[in-house]
């Protein structure tokens, strides 16, 4: 199993909820900037098919990434749920589309479980763990996603790899 960057940081003790499809997810609420309805971005030529585009919020050009179609979520909807947040990840601006936000949860690390070893939309490096709220009937499984580690991903192309320069 890969070691996720977040394995050497504290875990976060609170999470923004949010949902894609059925699932649901949690990402450490100090990444997050603000909340935003969704409005239909500026498209870029020759994107990849989950980079919506780019708007303008307040004088910076933040772009638009789909998480659901990221995801490999088929068809997703665009209603009155559909949100953006906005995030703060190593000091660029980020907005991920996501079906809906649920709330702030505060989560005890004793409460945090280690995932499975399965394979899954998302890489197992940038899981943090399985976030478990309630008991019996009314438990909840969150999915803690290190959104740092995802965002800052290769395959998501937003930050280029650091030139290591030869002596």
């Amino acid at each position: 199993m890969q070691t996720s960057q977040a394995a050497r940081r504290p875990l976060p003790r609170e999470f923004l909820s949010f949902r894609l499809g059925e699932e649901e997810y949690g990402i450490d609420i100090l990444t997050v900037q603000e909340i935003r309805s969704y409005e239909a971005p500026t498209r870029i030529a020759n994107a990849p098919s989950f980079v919506l585009g780019v708007v303008n919020l307040r004088g910076v050009i933040v772009p638009i990434l789909d998480l659901r179609l990221k995801l490999g979520f088929s068809s997703p909807q665009y209603n009155e749920f559909t949100v953006v947040i906005v995030l703060t990840v190593m000091d660029r601006v980020i907005g991920v589309v996501v079906d809906s936000v649920s709330d702030v949860l505060d989560i005890a690390p004793n409460d945090i479980k280690p995932a499975p070893t399965l394979a899954s939309a998302v890489d197992a490096g940038h899981i943090l763990g399985m976030g478990c709220l309630g008991s019996g009937d009314d438990e909840r499984l969150l999915i803690l996603t290190d959104i740092q580690a995802l965002m800052m991903s290769p395959e998501m192309g937003l930050f280029t790899a650091p030139v290591v320069l030869a002596d």
